[in-house]
């Protein structure tokens, strides 16, 4: 399955009321039935890194092999400033680390 990533952020929004720690990124994909995901992966390591994992899945049907660009994104409620680096895994492999994360007031 064709799949590549680009444009990765992480953000600690720590806005009094709305504390949120968002990740996305843009997934192309080989067609438009292929979607995208991220969720948190079941195994975390010792480090205070954050791992996720992007899921892809194939919807039913047929579709036109149109390479295809696929938002993801996943946010996690409260302050999480003690996150050093976002780790994003697929398939048991590491495709990027994001050690660059924004913070907001």
């Amino acid at each position: 399955m064709y799949i590549e990533t680009k444009n990765w952020t992480a953000q600690n929004d720590k806005m009094p009321g709305n504390a949120r720690f968002v990740v996305s990124g843009t997934v192309t994909v080989g067609h438009p039935g292929i979607n995208a995901e991220l969720s948190v992966r079941a195994r975390q390591d010792k480090s205070l890194a954050l791992a996720l994992d992007l899921n892809v899945s194939k919807a039913d049907g047929f579709f036109t092999q149109v390479v295809t660009d696929k938002t993801v994104s996943l946010e996690l409620s409260g302050d999480h400033g003690n996150i050093p680096k976002v780790d994003i895994f697929h398939d048991g492999k590491l495709i990027t680390s994001i050690t660059e994360i924004t913070e907001t007031h």
